[in-house]
């Protein structure tokens, strides 16, 4: 009886044991991590084990469990083609490439040795790649970009970027046409007589610098005088006028857009630009799928891209994503990476910026076995999700950028630089026309020095202080009351 009573307690002992040593294996291996919804099927359905690499936002950990776009998209696939998942990240950190041994490394090396049977992570499609493992269709489409922190690369303003919303060949052609429309104007009021009255004892109104300043009333949409009276004039003033109203409705809808974008202060458009430029240091993944393209490429602005990454590898090449994002955003670096990866760093860091040009179209697939039964379900079951819109619904999601509604919530002001060559041609304009008037003056003084028999400067000084009512104490004012005296 006592050897039969003791049998239930030794069972729950065991069992007590069993569950700690089960809990403490769990402890040993942080990297296997529940799916959130891994526990939702039923037991007699196929369990695959899933490796994965932790990026945001494909893959993050959120206490004891994985969320992201991966998840998302592994959880669409799983309620589709009815399987369980076990999800571990990978161990090396690394996406796979082939090491010097020979091995394959990161989440291509684990479905290799079959620790896992499928990797769902932003893994490239690429031909060495494919050589070992098989790819579905590709769920998100990307490319090679170039990702840059603003101020390192945003040049200051020109002072005379008001005149930027038209190119030079633009203000050329402006100029070349307001020439020729005054002196069509003056030709035409000129040949037509009504805009004479006698043409032999009455002058023209329409002379060629009336001309020219009703042209240029006309480009700040004022009216000047001489107004045309002949029909003639009158048609060429009207085209005139359609010409200007639609030059400054252009002008002032790319200088609006101007001063709200910031693209045309990027001087890195290109790799090209990238190459040329001497004051950033740039650089991608050590081992990555983009440093094999430019590797290979036979571009030679590629070639010299690479030839600078593996001359500078130990200081250039960075081990993770994280480690480039902070890397550009604390010194002068430049990352070249995956561009959909480096839109999600721009919306979520407001100071950086990605380059237009973007190379080398490529695909995220999900890696399988080459003999995987998987490869085609899974496969298919992307494309539905693509044509059902499920795609695009987690790539809206998880790229959701804060910047927009910050850029949209504070008001920043217009900078002095923005407008400073358009006070510099006001200045201009103010000195010259006091020039003007004072050499008119002076040239007044000196036919009324001529007729008067004057010096000239006594002339121009008493006709200045009469324009300015300036009350003039000369010397023969007081000559008079220097006789009364004595």
């Amino acid at each position: 009886m006592d050897r039969g009573g003791h049998f239930p307690l030794w069972v729950v002992t065991a069992l007590l044991l069993l569950r700690e040593s089960s809990q403490a294996g769990e402890e040993e291996h942080p990297e296997v991590l529940a799916a959130p919804t891994a526990r939702l099927f039923s037991e007699g359905l196929p369990t695959l084990t899933v490796t994965t690499i932790l990026e945001d936002p494909y893959v993050m950990v959120r206490g004891a469990e994985l969320e992201g776009y991966c998840m998302d998209l592994l959880r669409a696939l799983a309620q589709t083609l009815r399987f369980q998942y076990r999800v571990k990240v990978v161990g090396d950190g690394k996406y796979g490439a082939i090491a010097a041994s020979g091995n394959w490394t990161g989440m291509i090396g684990e479905i290799l040795r079959k620790e896992a049977d499928i990797a769902v992570a932003p893994l490239t499609v690429t031909s060495a790649r494919e050589e070992v493992v098989s790819f579905t269709t590709p769920f998100l489409q990307t490319g090679i970009g170039i990702l840059l922190r603003k101020d390192t690369v945003s040049q200051e303003m020109s002072f005379f970027h008001f005149l930027s919303p038209f190119s030079k060949e633009t203000w050329t052609g402006v100029l070349f046409a307001y020439l020729l429309t005054c002196f069509c104007l003056f030709l035409v009021a000129r040949l037509s007589p009504c805009e004479w009255n006698e043409p032999k004892s009455e002058e023209n109104h329409f002379t060629f610098l009336n001309s020219l300043w009703f042209g240029a009333g006309a480009l700040a949409l004022q009216g000047v005088t001489p107004r045309p009276q002949a029909l003639s004039v009158r048609v060429i003033a009207v085209v005139w006028w359609l010409f200007t109203l639609a030059l400054l409705a252009a002008y002032i809808a790319n200088f609006t857009a101007l001063l709200s974008s910031g693209s045309e202060q990027l001087p890195i458009q290109t790799f090209e630009d990238l190459v040329k430029q001497r004051n950033l240091e740039f650089g991608t993944l050590e081992g990555s799928s983009t440093f094999y393209f430019f590797k290979n490429s036979k571009n030679p602005i590629h070639q010299m891209i690479y030839e600078y990454m593996e001359k500078r590898r130990e200081h250039v090449l960075v081990k993770t994503y994280q480690e480039a994002i902070q890397r550009v955003m604390e010194s002068n670096y430049a990352f070249i990476g995956e561009s959909i990866s480096q839109d999600l760093a721009a919306a979520r860091h407001c100071n950086l910026i990605r380059a237009p040009e973007v190379i080398g179209a490529r695909g995220y697939g999900i890696a399988t076995t080459q003999a995987s039964p998987w490869t085609k379900p899974l496969s298919i079951a992307v494309l539905k999700l693509s044509e059902l819109g499920d795609l695009d619904y987690l790539r809206n999601k998880w790229w959701e950028s804060s910047c927009l509604r910050e850029s949209r919530d504070r008001w920043r002001p217009l900078e002095a630089p923005a407008l400073g060559g358009l006070f510099l041609a006001l200045g201009i304009g103010l000195a010259l026309g006091v020039i003007a008037a004072v050499a008119e003056l002076s040239n007044s003084s000196r036919h009324m020095a001529g007729t008067a028999k004057k010096s000239c400067c006594s002339v121009f000084i008493e006709e200045i202080c009469t324009r300015l009512r300036i009350k003039e104490n000369t010397r023969p004012s007081q000559e008079p009351s220097g006789k009364a005296n004595a």
